[in-house]
């Protein structure tokens, strides 16, 4: 008969050194899986800003509306979305057309170089509409492109194109077409923009005087505004127009 004593394991949960590597071990564990998570999380938020950006950029981008000079098409403080595409393929910009365009040259003078590092800040903040858009960024409606003749106005105060007398439906109430007499032909590759509020927009008509004779450049043109992505009450899309229907195309080409 074996009366030599066996030797039992002992319980771990009873040793302190035990318990207290134990405790180092899921520590440095949970730090560890605190870590993974958080650059996890930073990785993700990382690429969703990057693939944002890209977005408005390249494709859609957001722009928040500054100045009452689209109403009522547009409000103050509206979230449009600006289809970058829109032009991308050979397409230009029809009568009628509600665009963004960098209006640097032609609306607004070639602005002083300032801190590269917080125009590159304002600028991405711009592109998600979440601040006021630099200031040469305008919104305007097409009303000439190359090769028009636009004149105001007829014995009924209607703006002409081509000799077509144009109804604007889009106007804001109460305002007339123009309070400024104009009669232009709009050179090849430029347009002829203004505002809906035409008592409350600095357009085309304001530059009439000025280098370029208030005409702006098609390649100035960001794109076409097709939404309004802010506030709910006015999401969808940008409603349309037939006023420029039955103009007829230009003739005798453009002139400079």
């Amino acid at each position: 008969m074996d009366t030599e004593a066996k030797p039992t394991e002992r319980d771990r949960s009873s040793d302190p050194a035990a318990g207290s590597e134990e405790r180092s071990r899921s520590a440095r564990f949970s730090r560890l899986a605190a870590s993974m998570s958080w650059r996890r999380t930073a990785a993700l938020s990382a690429a969703c800003a990057a693939f944002v950006l890209l977005l408005s950029n390249f494709v859609v981008q957001p722009y928040l509306i500054p100045s009452g000079s689209m109403e009522p098409t547009l409000h103050v403080g509206d979230r449009v979305l600006v289809n970058k595409l829109a032009y991308r393929f050979g397409a230009e910009p029809l009568r009628g057309d509600v665009v963004v365009f960098d209006g640097t040259g032609s609306f607004a003078r070639e602005a002083p170089q300032g801190n590269p590092v917080s125009g590159l800040l304002h600028g991405a903040v711009a592109s998600l509409g979440l601040v006021e858009p630099d200031e040469t960024d305008y919104v305007k409606r097409v009303v000439g492109v190359g090769g028009d003749r636009v004149v105001c106005c007829d014995r009924r105060g209607r703006i002409e194109v081509n000799g077509s007398p144009v109804t604007e439906e889009y106007l804001y109430p109460g305002n007339r077409p123009s309070r400024v007499r104009f009669d232009i032909v709009v050179p090849d590759s430029t347009l002829w923009m203004m505002g809906d509020h035409r008592d409350a927009s600095r357009d085309s008509r304001d530059h009439l005087g000025e280098p370029g004779g208030g005409m702006v450049p098609v390649d100035r043109v960001v794109g076409r505004v097709d939404w309004i992505g802010w506030p709910p009450a006015r999401t969808g899309s940008l409603p349309g127009s037939g006023a420029f229907t039955g103009v007829r195309a230009p003739t005798g080409g453009a002139h400079g």
